[in-house]
């Protein structure tokens, strides 16, 4: 996989994980749930059951909050960039 395509982040509710990706300006978040199938491997869906909702409902509210905290990083880096920039 190329440097490009690496997850900005990850946050988890176990069975829930939220994937992180930076897209340009902003950040774009994608949704999955573990489970082990019959067979007993382990097996990822996107799909979600009702007693789960609130476990993805806090997955993303971590999400969310850690979004902010990248956003005030990549704010933070262009603002000593510009600073750097008049030494």
């Amino acid at each position: 996989m190329s440097e490009n395509n690496k997850p900005a982040a990850k946050v988890s509710i176990y069975p829930v994980h939220a994937t992180i990706w930076r897209n340009g300006n902003f950040y774009s978040v994608t949704f999955e749930r573990s489970y082990k199938d019959k067979d007993g491997s382990w097996k990822r869906t996107n799909s979600f059951s009702g007693h789960e909702l609130l476990s993805l409902a806090k997955c993303a509210d971590m999400a969310h909050t850690e979004t902010l905290r990248l956003r005030a990083l990549d704010t933070r880096e262009a603002n000593e960039e510009v600073a750097g920039d008049d030494e």
